[in-house]
């Protein structure tokens, strides 16, 4: 046969089977190609099974009776097909075996149980990549941590993603810092992402590195997961890493501090009974000693304001945390604490202030500074009803109650002039 014939029969069978196949792409074998996928791919391409179509109308019905030569009266429930007469039939007619008419149709079929079995491989080399790390012979919160990614599908979805290197990232940045020693200088976050990964913005907050740290830093140090910025600064500070030190600030009223920079111009500032605004950054920058015997700590600015202009360089020190406490902070009344300071709280009567208040006194083993239930209730009523669900005070459970009973919020500027005449009343050697 001359190579010309051979090319004419060549393009005949070509065209039968493209005729063959386009027969299939009608919509009375839509559902029953569907199943036919569906089984194909659950089994690895298994043809011994058998597959229905369920309610079928009358053009499904004759195509099925054309397949398995069975003829099945109209208004029947359920029609049933071997997916080996299936794929004999296809082969007949469309020239090619019922797996490549699917992948012709739809795309290529996936093999399910080789994807489930590669799945399963992945995940289990993740958790030998973690077990491997010296963490988690030493540390009960490491296995935690891990335990807690297996249960909740984070280790399932970073084999499926092919992400198994931002887990190895993720130990080898907790293994820093759990050997860093507890006098090492902080290091900023872009440093530490830059130092383990190459890249200084991989520990941003939203990364999928960042989101497991974090996870596992808020189980080291037994705080809840952060929800907000300033929580997600605060917990990095725990471990000391700095995100940002210079929005992370701290107000406050002659704090008495040795150290060159920022403990001159502290002691300065409280020559002339001035408020300072003391920054993470100068924390950091310039170390410096606080020693006094008492720290009074609000959370209204208008308070220290008011202690200000009445008792100027005559306050004792007083810090204002202007809401929620920053990492600047933390890290200021840490050294105060850490010296020997009692620190002494105040805040709002609402339910975030008196959450606030439980951080800050049982971190610092501080006192309540005119925040029991008596306070509360020697209260005016500020007409202003509290909002949001209650929260335990441990320094005073009655403080609590007197608080839902009454129902109403109390802020702090309103009590200014029984807190000033505290400050007022100190004496540091009484």
């Amino acid at each position: 046969m001359s190579g010309s014939a051979k090319g004419a029969e060549r393009g005949s069978l070509d065209g039968q089977v493209a005729l063959g196949q386009q027969r299939y792409r009608g919509p009375e074998y839509r559902r029953l190609l569907a199943a036919a996928r569906r089984s194909l791919e659950r089994t690895g391409g298994m043809l011994t099974g058998r597959i229905s179509v369920a309610d079928p109308d009358d053009a499904e019905r004759k195509a099925i009776i054309g397949i398995t030569g069975v003829h099945v009266s109209a208004g029947t429930k359920r029609m049933t097909v071997s997916l080996a007469a299936l794929d004999a039939a296809v082969s007949r007619g469309g020239g090619c075996g019922l797996a490549e008419l699917l992948t012709v149709l739809g795309g290529q079929l996936r093999d399910r149980p080789a994807e489930s079995a590669s799945l399963t491989a992945a995940r289990a080399e993740l958790v030998s990549l973690a077990e491997a790390s010296p963490l988690h012979g030493t540390s009960d919160w490491f296995r935690d941590w891990l335990g807690e990614l297996r249960r909740n599908g984070t280790l399932t979805r970073l084999a499926a993603q092919g992400d198994a290197e931002v887990l190895g990232q993720a130990v080898r940045v907790l293994e820093f810092l759990a050997g860093r020693m507890p006098d090492a200088a902080p290091i900023a976050l872009p440093a530490l992402a830059a130092h383990i990964t190459g890249d200084t913005k991989v520990l941003n907050h939203g990364t999928a590195l960042a989101t497991l740290v974090l996870r596992a830093l808020a189980l080291q140090t037994e705080v809840p997961r952060p929800a907000s910025a300033a929580e997600r600064r605060e917990l990095w500070d725990r471990v000391g890493v700095l995100i940002d030190d210079l929005a992370s600030r701290v107000l406050v009223l002659n704090v008495p501090a040795e150290g060159k920079g920022l403990g001159e111009w502290l002691d300065g500032a409280a020559r002339y009974g001035t408020p300072f605004q003391v920054t993470l950054h100068q924390l950091t920058a310039h170390p410096i000693q606080v020693s006094c015997p008492r720290i009074y700590v609000c959370e209204n600015p208008a308070v220290l304001r008011r202690a200000c202009a009445e008792l100027g360089p005559a306050c004792p020190p007083l810090v204002c945390t202007e809401g929620r406490p920053s990492t600047a902070f933390h890290r200021l009344v840490g050294l105060a604490v850490g010296a020997g300071a009692e620190l002494w709280y105040h805040g709002d009567f609402d339910w975030p202030g008196v959450a606030i208040a439980a951080d800050v006194i049982t971190r610092y083993a501080g006192r309540a500074w005119r925040m029991g239930a008596g306070d509360y209730r020697s209260a005016a009523d500020s007409g202003v009803f509290l909002e949001g669900d209650p929260v335990e005070t441990p320094w005073d459970a009655e403080l609590c109650e007197a608080m839902r009973t009454a129902g109403h919020a109390v802020y702090e500027e309103t009590v200014g002039s029984q807190l000033l005449a505290d400050l007022t009343e100190y004496r540091p050697d009484a």
